[in-house]
């Protein structure tokens, strides 16, 4: 009896091993096809880029110079500019960037250090992250609305910079909420120990450790808004302005609003897309400066925080 018990046992245990066996070789096999899917999708995405990078760059060889980045706007391809459209993209960022960060860092800090727990502050903070994938033609349809109509803005600078910094505050509000809640609880309580009041614990303590967070945050969203176009359009920023803008209530033009029109006009005129290829190089350049720019000063916070 007891024999036929070992044998038993012994026939379980052999089962349970090959189930295993089974289990492992099936998990090690769906491993390997889920590698071979993502390499494939990452190879051929990072494909797709280099042939659209390369193209780009291709087109815009001998349209990108001097000429071109110091004249403005023209119906003759040849003399063609984007000086009016940089600076406006230039001033649109001057607006965007102080109303976003402050407003975002500001809201971040209430709702995580001064807000109590309840069901509001929920309410507040799921609507915010979902404020972030909100499309960005709604905002352009919300700035018409209140910015060029309501408070009779039109199409100028300032319409526009509004505009872009509703788009992006989300963005900036949920990243400076993760890295104000990323501050170790310790440092506040050491702060408090000392004798320091709330503001001051925040300014002097939660604020310098967070700050290379919020900034990773602010350079995200800053660059979002400065290649957006649908809500400059929604908006009625014109494409073909000779003037070059010089105050915030000026219309104006920018490098995204020419890339999207230069790329539509391309159908009746080739020399359009070399324009419109120039253009986004000098987007590109334009954006790995700020973002080299921003990195830097997180990088600087990051070694003394």
């Amino acid at each position: 009896m007891s024999c036929e018990i070992e044998h038993k046992g012994t026939f379980n245990t052999l089962l349970n091993i090959n189930k295993i066996k089974k289990n492992l070789t099936r998990r090690i096999m769906i491993d390997k096809i889920a590698t071979m899917i993502f390499f494939g999708s990452t190879l051929f995405a990072l494909l797709v880029l280099g042939i659209l990078i390369y193209r780009i760059f291709t087109q815009s060889i001998g349209w990108l110079d001097l000429q071109f980045l110091t004249s403005t706007l023209s119906i003759f391809p040849e003399k063609a500019g984007i000086l009016g459209a940089i600076i406006g993209s230039f001033l649109l960022m001057i607006i965007v960037a102080p109303v976003t960060i402050v407003l975002g860092v500001a809201t971040a800090i209430y709702l995580e250090e001064y807000a109590s727990k309840s069901k509001f502050q929920s309410f507040v903070k799921m609507n915010i992250s979902n404020l972030a994938g909100v499309p960005s033609v709604i905002f352009g349809l919300l700035g018409l609305t209140v910015f060029g109509r309501l408070l009779n803005l039109g199409s100028s600078i300032l319409a526009g910079g509004l505009t872009m910094s509703l788009l992006v505050l989300p963005i900036v509000v949920v990243a400076a909420q993760e890295a104000v809640r990323a501050v170790p609880g310790f440092l506040r309580d050491a702060s408090y120990a000392m004798g320091a009041s709330r503001w001051t614990t925040i300014r002097k303590v939660v604020l310098p450790v967070a700050l290379p967070g919020i900034l990773t945050g602010s350079i995200l969203a800053l660059s979002r808004a400065i290649g957006e176009t649908a809500p400059l359009v929604v908006l009625g920023i014109p494409a073909l302005i000779l003037r070059i803008p010089t105050g915030f209530m000026d219309n104006f033009t920018a490098l995204p609003i020419q890339i999207y029109y230069w790329t539509l006009d391309a159908v009746l005129t080739r020399e359009y897309a070399n324009l419109a290829a120039a253009t986004i190089v000098a987007l590109m350049v334009m954006l790995a400066m700020m973002n080299s720019i921003a990195i830097i000063i997180r990088n600087k916070f990051q070694k003394r925080y």
